[in-house]
């Protein structure tokens, strides 16, 4: 059984990244390997006195127009695409001087590190690799005889590889390397057409192509049957992906996506008022805002301290050490912040599952980014619900207007419904959320959940939903939703109006003397 080495005589390296780069192509000279390198890369290795041939005198032409043009040429190319044991090919090569090239090493250039600044739309075209992607593409497609590394995470991976084989590499190898290339040029092109869809006001182009980096592989996925993997993309938006894993175990599947619920959630609320936001199973179970984070995490755990157990706790300020020791009084699964104090950190540490993540900032809520999700055959994209409430466009549409401390409760409920899932009803008072109904087929079950909890959380006390407000995330279809809220105590609605029965709608809210107000906006999350 053949195993198909091939020795690696000559290399060509070009590298945006120069993390590594002396040590590994010190290495490869060490093994009688040619380097051929082009401007700042070739430049580095002749300081540090590494061979290197410049990629000038491989072809014969000078680098020009600010370095666009230096690896476009038939000498590189005919040197990566050769097939090696083919006479056309052989003799192409002599007759015009080609001579083979057997490893391409390439990083590109920084453009996802240039979107991630913020950079200015020039400086972004600058940023833009024509000839790296190029070399990789051709490298890879020729991997039969041809090794390409495109991360500097390889270097001692394929090091490795030429120890192991006395100076080549396996075929297996080479495919495995060229599967790898091929995802990083199409991550960073998708990186680039994504960009210039934005720049170009372009909701629905007609090609569309999401990439990302591996981040982590998963031990499962939802289930335990189920191969699951988390890819960090280019988007520089704090979060999940961006945060420092302090302690605790392995992040799952769940918790991510928990996490990443909890997080853009509790980024609603101005970091200037503390709030936090406990989630589970993507869907919060308690939502405060408060003078502390303390005062807040407490009003959280309130509105339902059962299904809280297990759950995920987000801060929207820099974790305390009061806060931290109220937390890890009962079983949390992750707690993300932006920062965390080191009185708080030591006080979590003595908790070694308990995840600890800092995400550095909050994400803008109104930021005009896309969600991606998958169905049979597809991808869904769609902007993210940016949809912020503006209390100017408010319509009261009762006999009586809310009170001005029922209309902050009826702001603060809203944040939190756009953030529950569909059918969405959720009871607030004083800056908390008293009851919350989720995910329910009807409106009138959510709203009867909701107000099931706050009696459950009250025990023998009067549940806390009695002169509480009550948001919903869309219209109330019939009275009978809005008279299961008004059985549950609630004085206040907000909601987006539009219903054929709003008229009804609005009779029995004046009926029973209470306010209610139309937002004119949605938020269906399913």
């Amino acid at each position: 059984m053949t195993i198909d080495l091939a020795t690696i005589g000559r290399a060509l390296i070009s590298v945006s990244d120069k993390s590594g780069l002396i040590e590994f192509a010190r290495a490869l000279a060490g093994r009688g390997v040619e380097i051929v390198s082009t401007g700042g890369t070739a430049s580095a290795l002749a300081r540090d006195g590494v061979p290197v041939v410049d990629v000038g005198a491989l072809t014969g032409f000078p680098e020009m127009m600010d370095g666009r043009l230096k690896t476009l040429h038939p000498r590189v190319h005919g040197g990566l695409l050769a097939i090696r044991n083919d006479p056309a090919h052989l003799a192409s090569m002599i007759a015009h001087g080609i001579v083979p090239i057997d490893l391409l090493v390439v990083n590109l250039y920084p453009f996802e590190d240039a979107l991630r600044r913020g950079a200015p739309f020039d400086d972004m075209i600058e940023n833009i690799d024509i000839g790296g992607p190029a070399m990789i593409r051709a490298a890879a497609k020729n991997h039969r005889d041809v090794v390409t590394i495109v991360d500097t995470a390889d270097y001692s991976t394929l090091l490795e590889e030429l120890n192991a084989n006395d100076g080549s590499t396996r075929l297996s190898f080479r495919r495995a390397m060229a599967q790898k290339a091929y995802a990083r040029t199409a991550a960073y092109d998708a990186a680039i057409s994504n960009w210039l869809a934005r720049e170009t006001d372009q909701a629905a182009p007609t090609w569309r192509a999401f990439g990302g980096k591996l981040s982590s592989a998963l031990r499962y996925g939802e289930n335990p049957h189920q191969a699951a993997a988390f890819y960090v993309g280019p988007e520089a938006r704090p979060g999940v992906a961006t945060a420092r894993q302090l302690q605790g175990k392995e992040l799952s599947y769940n918790n991510i996506a928990d996490t990443d619920a909890a997080y853009e959630l509790v980024a609603e609320f101005d970091a200037k008022t503390p709030a936090v936001a406990i989630i589970k199973h993507a869907n919060p179970c308690g939502v405060a805002v408060g003078a502390t984070l303390l005062e807040a995490y407490e009003k959280a755990l309130a509105c339902d301290p059962v299904s809280a157990f297990g759950g995920i706790v987000a801060l929207n300020q820099r974790l305390d050490a009061a806060a931290a020791r109220k937390i890890v009084e009962i079983m949390t699964e992750v707690i993300v912040a932006p920062e965390a104090d080191e009185e708080a950190i030591a006080i979590i540490a003595k908790r070694k599952n308990l995840r600890l993540l800092l995400a550095g900032a909050l994400p803008d809520p109104g930021a005009p980014t896309l969600t991606v999700r998958s169905v049979a055959g597809g991808l869904l994209v769609q902007g993210r619900d940016n949809g912020r409430l503006d209390p100017s466009a408010l319509q009261v549409v009762t006999k009586r207007a809310p009170t001005a401390a029922e209309l902050a409760d009826l702001e603060f409920a809203w944040r939190v419904c756009k953030h529950v899932k569909s059918n969405a009803i959720v009871y607030a008072k004083y800056g908390a959320t008293v009851g919350i109904g989720a995910g329910q087929m009807s409106r009138v079950d959510s709203a009867r959940v909701a107000a099931q909890k706050a009696k459950d959380a009250a025990g023998a006390g009067s549940p806390a939903t009695v002169g509480s407000v009550v948001a919903s995330d869309a219209f109330f279809p019939f009275a009978d939703g809005l008279i299961a809220t008004i059985e549950a105590g609630a004085t206040a609605v907000i909601q987006p109006g539009g219903s054929l029965r709003d008229a009804e709608v609005i009779a029995a809210a004046d009926a029973a003397g209470i306010a209610m107000v139309f937002t004119g906006m949605r938020h269906f999350r399913h």
